[in-house]
């Protein structure tokens, strides 16, 4: 069943990774997810952030320096700690996030319309089972 998913997945990657494209970022994958666990929880620490992405905490801190860089996020000094630093989203990353999402949306529509109906019930329905049943093993960390 899991190669099946996979290979059916695909599509679905596809479009995922020309919103990107389209999106003229030089960001990678991981520097995007980075950008998408920070929108979830705005100033999160570093901490937080190595965990929602399931990394170390120095590999964490490189995607900060270079998203940092990148003009894409703050660091802010912790109001509760000084020693730590809270992430936020700049407007030029929060626009970024916004043209992915808006992209990604026109793309699936685009697939959706050649679908009928029941299908496409039947695909949300899946879909949601399969992020409560990911969530439920923490197998990843999930966008809003």
């Amino acid at each position: 069943m899991a190669h099946a998913v996979d290979g059916e997945a695909r599509a679905l990657m596809a479009i995922f990774e020309a919103a990107r494209e389209q999106a003229q970022t030089h960001l990678s994958a991981s520097q995007l997810q980075a950008l998408i666990v920070v929108s979830q929880d705005e100033g999160l620490n570093m901490r937080a952030l190595a965990s929602g992405l399931g990394v170390i905490l120095s590999s964490a801190s490189r995607l900060c320096d270079r998203l940092v860089a990148a003009g894409m996020l703050d660091r802010d000094p912790s109001p509760l700690d000084r020693r730590e630093v809270t992430l936020r989203l700049t407007s030029a990353g929060r626009d970024l996030l916004q043209q992915l999402r808006d992209e990604r949306r026109l793309r699936i529509e685009a697939v959706l319309v050649g679908m009928a109906p029941a299908a496409r019930g039947a695909l949300l329905r899946g879909l949601r089972e399969f992020s409560r049943a990911a969530a439920r093993r923490e197998i990843m960390k999930l966008p809003a």
